[in-house]
């Protein structure tokens, strides 16, 4: 396939278009903005960086990735962070709030988020300036498509650019990840093409509803040369945000608490202390006693349902069932704010045993 020259619609005063995408570790948005650089550079005629900000290289750490994209007789020799981006992509609506995703976000700006609301509910909850807002329902459709987020994010920021050919785009997949895992191809490019065709688009001008939010480095109160002695942690968790709904792909474990004989499994396989135990009574005995999950640490990897040994936890669809009438609170990180501290434990991580082949 030989590279179309396509024309870049707009840029800035470098002459780059560029992209910003935010997610966190686990939602494949660094591997996206490979994808993204190697496309530009390779397909569609254009020069093409690409690099990735990340803190512990663990899942469930805030992640962004950069693609800038020029004219390919200009040359690009500036590798700083993106900080007014024509095109940016939220692998989760839940990112807002915790992190400042919405940073140099303006009337140019088309913001394609992973969300299953409409472009108003969107536009209020991440407080959005203007521009152009496009929501698509990746999670949902990956897994119509046994594929990943990425695949249907990355379908449907090609879309909404505008100037991104569809087959370009499917042509790198197949000559990347299809190469490498061949199996999972034809779910990658399902994905790719529902991401494509499911998008809703909606341009708001600036209205005064919402400030234009500057670009600002995220800069901790702490870091290597002020950290007490001994390396405290003041975090109720090893990451800075504990609200862990931003990192499930769709599936959680449903518990049900008259088949649970409180043998204590899923407390022992969970890595971020779900499972709720207190002091009680088990068939006239004294026994801890298993109160049920919480869904506020919760990050979906479903190892609790595999160990579960009387079926006490099933795997579900989190947007099928109400989990906020089963949700105990952490009776150990209770603090004085209510739900959704932003501090807290580490996020998503996907099993790799055998019920992930069966849940796909």
């Amino acid at each position: 396939m030989e590279a179309p020259k396509v024309k870049l619609p707009i840029t800035n005063e470098y002459g780059f278009y560029e992209i910003r995408l935010e997610s966190i570790g686990g939602l494949g948005a660094n591997l996206s903005g490979k994808i993204l650089g190697e496309l530009g550079a390779i397909y569609l005629g254009l020069n093409s960086s690409n690099f990735a900000s990340y803190g512990s290289e663990k899942r469930g750490t805030p992640v962004k990735s950069y693609i800038r994209w020029c004219d390919p007789n200009q040359e690009i020799r500036i590798n700083s962070p993106i900080e007014t981006p024509h095109l940016l992509g939220i692998f989760h609506e839940r990112l807002a709030g915790k992190i400042p995703v919405m940073q140099g976000v303006g009337p140019d700006t088309i913001v394609v988020v992973n969300t299953e609301d409409s472009p108003d509910k969107v536009r209020d909850k991440l407080k959005m300036h203007a521009g152009t807002l496009v929501c698509v329902d990746a999670l949902n459709l990956a897994i119509e498509a046994k594929t990943r987020v990425n695949m249907v994010m990355l379908g449907a920021i090609a879309k909404a650019s505008g100037f991104i050919p569809l087959e370009a785009l499917k042509k790198i997949v197949e000559e990347t990840i299809g190469k490498k895992y061949p199996a999972a191809l034809k779910g990658n490019l399902e994905g790719i093409e529902k991401g494509y065709n499911n998008i809703t688009l909606k341009k708001y001008e600036d209205d005064g509803k919402y400030p234009y939010q500057e670009y600002e480095d995220v800069k901790r109160d702490w870091g290597y040369d002020n950290a007490p002695i001994g390396g405290i942690n003041p975090h109720y968790g090893s990451t800075i945000s504990n609200d862990l709904s931003a990192s499930r792909e769709g599936y959680i474990p449903i518990f049900k608490k008259e088949a649970c004989i409180n043998c204590g499994m899923c407390d022992s396989t969970c890595p971020d202390m779900v499972y709720q135990f207190v002091k009680g009574e088990y068939k006239g005995k004294p026994s801890m006693i298993n109160l049920g999950p919480d869904y506020h640490h919760c990050k979906g990897c479903l190892r609790c349902v595999e160990v579960c040994p009387t079926d006490a936890l099933t795997a579900g669809m989190e947007r099928e069932v109400d989990i906020w009438k089963t949700h105990v609170r952490n009776q150990e990180l209770k603090v004085d704010k209510l739900e959704f501290e932003e501090v807290g434990p580490n996020s998503w991580m996907r099993s790799e045993s055998y019920t992930t082949n069966e849940l796909d």
